[in-house]
């Protein structure tokens, strides 16, 4: 059972004022801590039992520079066999097909009998880069999954949908699977890990390498303005009793004209 998992280092930003920067795309980092991205995390951690159980390797793969390489080695303390860093330049400049023409460019050459991402970049939100990295590679995918069984050739997902409600799916192999967090309980990693870890193979590629044009890899969305959202007056609190606050909610909803 082999198995890649990308992954991304992504900006702490919780407790912190978030400071706009000059060109007004993006956020200023410069003084931020980064960590690997928590979904990337859980998939990292579930690549790792399925190889303990099944057999096989892992992969860890990410573009970015390197200063990028310490999620890789957190990857490789954690139970992954090797590691591969795309070096990109400024990967601000690619958007989400981008990032998933690379990361498929690389992957394609691997081999793998399924392929992991979070379900999300803790940094935008975005969501997007595990499903295109399936279509582009040509193979079956499930989002949310929370679940995974193999079962003779094949895996068995659990996926997360709306309003508390699973779905079981069996799927082909090879797959890719986006995965949500608390599908299990990454492991600490230790020092003994960490020693072990660079020891282990940690393959650079340029960009050149995978022979991908500036214009193959042109942004399909583009930032025009990134803004923090403008201050509000406070809420508005009703007291009273139930009846009260019911008639006077529903005289602020016609006054507003949500009701009629």
């Amino acid at each position: 059972m082999d198995i890649v998992v990308c992954v991304k280092r992504v900006p702490l930003t919780e407790e912190v004022d978030l400071v706009i920067d000059g060109q007004k795309k993006g956020i200023k980092k410069d003084q931020l801590a980064f960590v690997l991205n928590d979904w990337d995390n859980y998939a990292i951690e579930e690549a790792v039992l399925l190889t303990e159980k099944h057999g096989g390797t892992v992969t860890a793969i990410t573009v970015g520079n390197e200063d990028d390489e310490e999620v890789l080695r957190r990857c490789l303390a954690m139970g992954a066999d090797r590691a591969i860093r795309i070096e990109a330049g400024d990967t601000s400049r690619f958007d989400s097909f981008g990032i998933s023409k690379m990361l498929s460019r690389v992957v394609k050459d691997l081999p793998f009998d399924l392929v992991f991402t979070g379900v999300l970049a803790d940094d935008d939100y975005c969501g997007m880069v595990g499903m295109m990295v399936a279509e582009q590679l040509g193979i079956t995918h499930a989002n949310m999954v929370t679940a995974i069984e193999i079962e003779d050739g094949k895996v068995r997902t659990t996926s997360e949908l709306e309003g508390g409600l699973g779905e079981v799916s069996l799927i082909e192999l090879p797959a890719l699977l986006a995965i949500q967090t608390g599908i299990n309980e990454p492991r600490y990693v230790s020092i003994l890990g960490i020693r072990k870890a660079a020891k282990k193979e940690l393959k650079v590629m340029d960009l050149s390498e995978l022979g991908m044009s500036d214009e193959e890899l042109s942004p399909m969305a583009i930032i025009d303005e990134v803004y923090l959202p403008p201050e509000t007056e406070g809420a508005q609190i009703l007291a009273g009793d139930p009846d009260k606050i019911a008639s006077d909610f529903l005289e602020i909803l016609t006054k507003k004209g949500v009701m009629e």
